[in-house]
This record gives C-alpha cells, structure tokens and sequence, in this order.
C-alpha cells in the first residue's frame, strides 16, 4: 500500500492544505512497466521499420496507433496528453534544428524553383479532390476543398526527420535538391496554417458570425512575408553586427553554456512572435534556427569558425558553433525521446478501427493513389528546371573557382603581354560529367533527383491530420465518410512516401550526390582547404 504524504491526514488542517501542492505517491509497477515497455517498443519499431522499409518513422506511428486509444488504450488520457505535447516541443525541435542546418546560399539560389514547386504541391492536390471527391464520391464542393487543402500539406517534422536520417553517406541538407525540398515544405506548411484558420472559421461563418475572411487569410500570410523578410534584414543590418561587436568574444569563455542560453531564448521569442503574429510556431521555429547560423562573423579568426566541436571547446579563443551546441545537448534527447513521442502522437490521432470499412477502404485507396501523384508531380520541376536551366556539376564549381582565382593572379602578376595562367577548360570539365551538355541529357540526369523530391513532399503527417480534424470538428460541411477517405490517405501517404525515399537513397543516394543536384561545398569545406594549403 502506498504511504501517505504530508497532507493526506485526516487532519482538519493539514487536509486542508493538501490543495496546495501535488501528492507524491509511488507510481505501480504496472505503470511502471507500460512507460518501460511503450519506450522500448518505440525504440524497436524505429530500428525494425528503418531497416526493413527504410523509413524510421512508420514504427513509432504504429506503436502509437497500438497503445493509443485508437486500439488498445494502454496508455492512460493524460499521459497521451502529455506525450502529445512533449512530442510536439520535439517537431519544433526537428524543425529548428533544420533551420540550423540549412544552407542559406542554397535556399536563397533555388528559391524561384522552390516556390513553383510548392505551388504545384498545393494546387494539384485541391484540383483533384475537387475531381474525385466533389465529381466522383459526390461529396460536397466544400467538404471537398477541406479535404484537398488537408492533403496539400506538407509534414514538416517527417521532412526534416527523413532527409536527416535517410542516408548516412549523404547529407541531403546539403544537397541543391535537399534546399529546394526544404524550401518547398516550408511554404507549404505557411499555406496549410492560412488554410486551417480558413477552415476553423468557416463554422461561424455557417452559423451566420460575422467574421471578416479578407483578414482571416490576409493576416497569416503578411506575418508569414513580414517575418521572412524582416529577419533576414534585421540580422543582417543590425542584430548580427551588435552580436560580433559586444557579444560574440565574449561566447569563448563560456562553451556551450552561452551558446545553449542564447538558443533557447531565440527560438521561444521567435514562436512566440509567430503565434501572436497569427503564423505557424513551425515556422518561426525554422527562422530561429536560420537567424543563429547567420550571427557569428564568417572570418577564419572568428570564434564561432572551427572545423570540429573539440576545437571548439578545446581552444580557449574559440568557441563550439550552435549546431555542435545542439548535438550536444539536445540531439540525443531529441532523438530516441522526443521525435518518437512526436510520431507515436501521430498514431494516437489516427481513428484506426472506423477505417475498416468496405466503402471506407476503397474510397480510401483510390484517393491515396491520387494524392501519392499529386505529390510526385512536384518532382517533375527538377528535370524541367535543369533542362532550361542547367544547375553546375560540383566539378564545374571548383573549375570556375579555380578560373577565377587564375584571373585574380593573372592581374596582378600578368607578363608583358598580359597573359594570365592557363585557364581550366570549363566546356572539357562539363563533357567528363554525363548528363549536362545538352538539355535533354540534362533533364534526364534530373530524374532522379526530381522523384526523390516528390517522395519526400508526399507525408501529410501532422499538418494533414490538424486540418481534417478542424474542418470535422469544427464545420458542418465534412461528413464521417469525407472524414475516413482523408485519414486512410493521409494515413499512407505518410507511410508510403517516407518508404520511396529510403529506397531512391539506397539505391541512387551516392549517384545523386554527386550529380548537378548533389552536393554543393560550403564555407566549411572553402576554410579547410584554406587551412590546409597553409598546413594548419
């Protein structure tokens, strides 16, 4: 029998007083041994599902659906609760830590590529639900557009957690088509918030409320525009000069300890602003991670420049930069507690049961099939863009490099005749490389690439499933039947996408790396060559 704690007497005084604080009890071991199991279940479907469809994420979806209420309940209400809103602190997690990777240069050149992909991953799948849903099935135009705004989302939490752990050779953050990937999914998570505060307020406007919907759809997209442009700016014009002048010298006494304070503060006042802007917390969570990479000075003498965490932490002058400062307090935790608590979140959403139905499976499926090409079609931009506008091989990179640091020495150390150094044979660099002379070969080196940026969109995870259950819970306008078909297709897309990107990886990773739409050296790479040309 569990002891009684201070003010749990009968005491006429001491009862009293128990309102005031919480009752320490010992849990029992029956709980005790669901929490241990649930977690090593979590753990175990992660490892199992990543080996053997190479995609992590649908193990802790499934354990989740198991010990959730939508099967077997193990787990009791307030502890789903808990861990939905522990899960979510972990997609913000994922996220951030995606802004702290990303590579701005790359953002910034695909950026046009980006936007007419993120176009057409939004409007294709609302035109097709439009043709099967409203024409086909026959549900209603409006109950038809939820559903199609819904499956035009992008999960940005199965983004990041895919291309982070879809290949350990490659790093797909890195890589042109990872930037336009990024990009994409970002832009289309700000679309799918405007559309869910539409869908949210579409019940008053049913019900005869005066809402103004020209500042309901207005309002998340100029915060979304404001804080895209004004970050960008103010770092740049203001707060990054401040931190290199008064702060930054300063971090190098302190490790990791500055570096952790200042994330934390950074990233609660951005989804802060975000939410009481009226955008998403994802979103700003994105831009926290991308304001830090900005605030250090690029120098090769500046604190925050170091090849590794150890000389960052072990040269006093210098200091360890903010995504060594994550890995070292946060990945791990991130990682095997708060990502699976996120995923498993997923599965507690997911009304498992109710999908078994005759017209519910194969209204289901059919919708998926559409969706799963509504998605890909996104993929079609990169071919298309690489055979009207040919992006560089790595090779032809480091060729034009080279040619431009030939001009620099020929100016300066030209011979009478002002001839420079021999330049490298830029048209010799690009004919060694298969695929880029002509735009047909060009188109045809980006299929590849185009199918795993397809695959990689398709997850409507998290955002799908907020905007379907808004517009069920919340409007008259989507039926139980409406309801199922979008959960049965956001339910496979987040599976099936995932698993098509783990396979591309697999098989054309190293290919694809290495291609136009590979990997791209960054600073990083520029100073250790620096350094090791100076035999540092």
């Amino acid at each position: 029998m569990t002891p009684r704690m201070a003010g749990e007497s009968g005491g006429g005084e001491s009862g009293g007083s128990s309102g005031r604080f919480l009752q320490y009890h010992e849990p029992t071991i029956v709980e005790i041994l669901i929490i241990i199991s649930f977690f090593t279940f979590l753990w175990l479907a992660e490892y199992i599902s990543s080996k053997v469809i190479r995609a992590g994420i649908i193990g802790p979806i499934a354990i989740g659906i198991i010990y959730g209420k939508p099967l077997a309940n193990i787990l009791e209400r307030t502890w789903q609760e808990t861990f939905l809103y522990l899960g979510y602190i972990g997609l913000i997690l994922i996220i951030f830590e995606g802004g702290l990777t990303a590579r701005m240069d790359l953002l910034k050149a695909n950026f046009s590529l980006s936007v007419c992909a993120a176009a057409t991953g939004v409007i294709l799948p609302i035109a097709f639900s439009y043709l099967l849903l409203y024409l086909g099935y026959g549900y209603g135009a409006v109950e038809s557009f939820i559903i199609g705004a819904a499956l035009s989302a992008t999960s940005l939490g199965t983004t990041f957690a895919v291309i982070s752990g879809a290949s350990k050779n490659v790093d797909l953050s890195q890589t042109r088509v990872g930037a336009v990937l990024v990009s994409a999914a970002v832009i289309d998570d700000v679309t799918g918030l405007v559309m869910s505060s539409v869908i949210h307020d579409l019940g008053d406007i049913a019900g005869g409320g005066n809402v103004n919907l020209g500042w309901l759809i207005g309002r998340p997209i100029l915060a979304s525009a404001l804080m895209a442009i004004l970050t960008p700016v103010l770092s740049k014009w203001v707060l990054a000069p401040f931190f290199r002048k008064f702060i930054e010298r300063r971090f190098a006494k302190f490790d990791h300890i500055s570096n952790i304070v200042l994330m934390i503060l950074v990233l609660c006042a951005f989804i802060s602003i975000a939410a009481y802007a009226g955008t998403s917390i994802l979103f700003g969570a994105f831009l926290a991670g991308s304001f830090l990479t900005y605030l250090p000075s690029k120098h090769p003498e500046g604190p925050f420049v170091v090849l590794s965490r150890e000389e960052g932490e072990s040269q006093k002058h210098k200091s360890p930069t903010f995504v060594h400062t994550f890995e070292a307090y946060c990945l791990d935790f991130q990682k095997f507690v708060l990502e699976p608590l996120f995923f498993a979140s997923i599965g507690f959403a997911i009304p498992f049961l109710d999908l078994w139905t005759g017209t519910a499976i194969w209204h289901g499926v059919v919708y998926t099939l559409l969706m799963l090409v509504g998605k890909f079609l996104v993929g079609a931009w990169i071919p298309i863009w690489a055979a009207v506008k040919r992006p560089r091989k790595p090779e032809e990179e480091k060729a034009i490099q080279r040619e431009k640091e030939a001009e620099a020495d020929g100016g300066e150390n030209g011979n009478a005749n002002g001839n420079g150094p021999p330049r490298p044979n830029i048209r010799r660099v690009q004919s060694t490389v298969k695929g880029v002379d002509t735009p047909t070969q060009a188109a045809g080196g980006g299929s590849w690439p185009g199918l795993l940026l397809g695959a990689a969109m398709v997850a409507r995870g998290e955002i799908g499933l907020l905007i379907v259950e808004i517009g069920y819970n919340n409007t008259p306008y989507v039926t139980s039947a409406g309801f199922l078909t979008a959960i049965w297709a956001i339910l496979l897309n987040t599976i099936i996408g995932p698993i098509v990107v783990g396979i591309v990886v697999s098989y054309r990773g190293d290919s694809i790396g290495k291609g136009a739409w590979g990997l791209v050296p960054g600073p990083q790479a520029d100073l250790e060559e620096t350094r090791h040309e100076n035999g540092e």
